[in-house]
Formats: C-alpha cells, sequence, structure tokens
C-alpha cells in the first residue's frame, strides 16, 4: 500500500519533475544527476549514489495495476483483515508491550492503530518487498503519470545515502519505494525516523521498535491528536436527512447527536469536535462517524476504501466489536464504474481520473446526482442509478 503525501517539496520540484519526466534514461539519469550537485552534494558522493541505476519496467507494471482498490468496502475489510493478520496482531501486541506502552503515553496513540498499518503494509515485517527502491524511485520519477511524488523522495534517499543509512544496491521495499516493516518513504524516514531500540542507529527493516516508533512519529508529525478516537460504528435514526453525510462534511458531534445518532457499541464522544458520518456502501450498510484523527490516515495513503478499512481495523485491535454488514445495494463492476464517472463528467462533475475506483470526488458526484433525482442521497452508485443516468 502506498502514502501518496504531498510535501512542499514536491511542490518545490514539481516544475523541475514535469521538464525531464519522459526522457530517455541516460539523459533523465544526467539531468538528476546535475541537479544533485546544484543541490550542494558532492559531485563524487553523486556519482557513486546513482552508478548502475537502473530503470525497473516491473515499477511501472505495479504502479498500473492497482484493481484490488475498486473493491468495496466489506469485501476488501474481508480480504485484507484475516484471521492469521488478527492472531498475529495480538501476538505482536504482547511481544512488543513495552514500546507500546512507551508510544501510548509519549504520542497517545493506542497500538491498534500502529499494528493494523504493520499488519497491512508488511504482515509484520514478513514482506517488506523485493524491488531495488533507488531503481524504483528513479524509475517513477522519469515516468510522467506522478513524477512531482516521487522525485523528492530521490534525493532524501541521497541525503540517508550521505548520512550512511541508505545503501543504493542493496536497499529495498515496496515497488513505490517505501522501506521497512511499516513501510515509509525517504522523505518519511529523514523526518520521523527513530531510534526505538536505543542502539543508536535506525534499522526500519529489522528493528520492530524502531520501526513502530518511526511510525508513532510520523503520525504525530502529520497531525494525530493524542488519546483522541479515529473510527466509531454508529445505528443511524430513521429520518437523518443523508445530505449530510459524507467526508466533505462535518457536524459537531453534540449535532450528530441532537439528530439522533448513536455509537453502536458506546457513546458519542462530543470532546472531539466535528465528525463526518461514513456510509462506505450506503445508508443499508455499516455507518462510521469518522473523527479528526481519521484525516491523518489520508496522509499514509489516498485509498478511501484502504482508509476506511486501516482505521476500522484500528478499532477490532483495539477492542471494538465487527461492524454490522447490513443488506446493502449491489454495488458497480469496475467497468461500469468507470462508466458511471464519464457520465458524471459529461454532466459538469469532477471525478479525478476515470479509473473504476469509488473515490471521494467520486462519491461526492454520485451524492450530487441522488439528489437531483430524488433518490437516497448516500454516494453509493448503483446499477440502478447508472441507468438513470
Amino acid at each position: 500500500m502506498h502514502r501518496l503525501f504531498l510535501s512542499c517539496v514536491f511542490l518545490c520540484y514539481a516544475s523541475l519533475a514535469s521538464a525531464t519526466c519522459g526522457a530517455d534514461w541516460a539523459g533523465f539519469i544526467k539531468g538528476i544527476k546535475q541537479e544533485a550537485v546544484t543541490m550542494g552534494h558532492p559531485r563524487s558522493l553523486v556519482t557513486r549514489f546513482f552508478n548502475g541505476a537502473e530503470q525497473d519496467p516491473k515499477v511501472i507494471q505495479a504502479d498500473r495495476r492497482q484493481g484490488v482498490f475498486q473493491k468495496d468496502f466489506i469485501s476488501f475489510s474481508h480480504a485484507l483483515i484475516s484471521q492469521h493478520r488478527l492472531v498475529h496482531a495480538q501476538k505482536n501486541a504482547a511481544k512488543y508491550a513495552t514500546i507500546f506502552d512507551r508510544l501510548s503515553r509519549d504520542y497517545g496513540i493506542p497500538p491498534g492503530v500502529l499494528l493494523a498499518f504493520w499488519a497491512f503494509e508488511t504482515d509484520f515485517g514478513v514482506n517488506q518487498g523485493n524491488f531495488n527502491t533507488l531503481n524504483a524511485l528513479l524509475t517513477l520519477s522519469q515516468d510522467c503519470r506522478r513524477p512531482e511524488l516521487f522525485r523528492p523522495q530521490v534525493f532524501a534517499a541521497l541525503e540517508l545515502y550521505a548520512r550512511g543509512d541508505f545503501d543504493p544496491r542493496e536497499t529495498k521495499g515496496a515497488w513505490a519505494g517505501e522501506i521497512g516493516m511499516i513501510q515509509m518513504l525517504p522523505e518519511d524516514i529523514l523526518d520521523s525516523g527513530s531510534d526505538g531500540d536505543g542502539d543508536g542507529r535506525v534499522d526500519l527493516q529489522n528493528s520492530a521498535e524502531d520501526a513502530l516508533m518511526s511510525g508513532a512519529h510520523m503520525l504525530r508529525r502529520l497531525g494525530w491528536q493524542a488519546d483522541a478516537p479515529w473510527l466509531q460504528e454508529i445505528e443511524l435514526p430513521g429520518d437523518l436527512d443523508l445530505n449530510l453525510t459524507g467526508l466533505d462534511k462535518s457536524l459537531p458531534v453534540a449535532r450528530w447527536q441532537a439528530l439522533g445518532v448513536t455509537g453502536r457499541h458506546g457513546p458519542l464522544q462530543p470532546s472531539a469536535g466535528q465528525a463526518s458520518v461514513l456510509l462506505p456502501v450506503g445508508h443499508k450498510g455499516p455507518a462510521f462517524l469518522t473523527y479528526p484523527n481519521f484525516n491523518v490516515y489520508f496522509e499514509w495513503n489516498q485509498s478511501l476504501v484502504y482508509v476506511t478499512t486501516a482505521a476500522y481495523f484500528a478499532t477490532l485491535l483495539s477492542g471494538a466489536p465487527r461492524f454490522d454488514p447490513g443488506t446493502p445495494d449491489a454495488g458497480l463492476t469496475g467497468q461500469d464504474m468507470r462508466a458511471l464517472q464519464r457520465k458524471l463528467v459529461a454532466r459538469g462533475h469532477d471525478v479525478g481520473k476515470i479509473d473504476g475506483i469509488l473515490g471521494s470526488k467520486t462519491r461526492a458526484a454520485v451524492q450530487a446526482e441522488q439528489e437531483r433525482l430524488n433518490l437516497p442521497a448516500d454516494a453509493w452508485p448503483t446499477p440502478s442509478l447508472l441507468a438513470r443516468l
């Protein structure tokens, strides 16, 4: 899974990235080496760092092949939250209780939040990826789909190399350049890498303590509010105006209470401030209240279905019961979702890329069309809606 965090650094390099992406490989490497020297790195260091770098076509194949995000929340969560992960989450919570206690005390982040990321990203460190990290970052920087994201990561990796914390030939990880047990990009390692085991170095690939503390540090840096909720399963009153739901709208938690929204397994938490109602598969399926900490998940990963599943898994690992799946209406296939997105664009809506994925922009457009057609405005696209459009 990939955290597509847009930092100020990539904004600084956006124009340069767009100017060099798509160039032949030799020309691209020549240009990025010169840029590294211009930034102040010694030419000898730059030469050693980039020596032998190769384009990796398998990285581009992986980047284009992300159909798993077309699954709906119920299917996606069932696929990711396996019995294996539940069992090993409990084992690792006990094994690393000392570091989890420390992170709860110092950062205010419950163990379940970090355990969920650790499980989904690498199955607790077992599957960290086998892609050469530098080759992956360079390949994605040379490709013109998202160079503004990956180009700054190359220079961050160069900085790590200068510090002795990155080996351009041996460092391996995910196809998108993430490294270690919870998969952090080089910029994040520079900003949040932490020595959790006290051995004087940061080793995210072999030290669970280092990886967990670095993850906690990153979450706090991204805005996580200590000892605050992130997601809660709720029950909706039958007369709730569904136009109020959606992540693009929020109300004070006290207001949701006044409207008749209740927690399915405990009271709502008004002290958390604002919150939104999320209906992942429509008003006939599970319903969640998302608190401000939920938004931090999008700094880790941009996929709505991944974020919702990771946040839900964290509640499950923190003691909450499984969600009530309800009886949601059938959704759309990837092909039908793309057809729907094209129809929404034709009606003037911005859905982002036509990719068959039900992201936040597509959900907002669906909700607007449901309201126009006097349908339940729950942002869940169905075959009947597609036919109506």
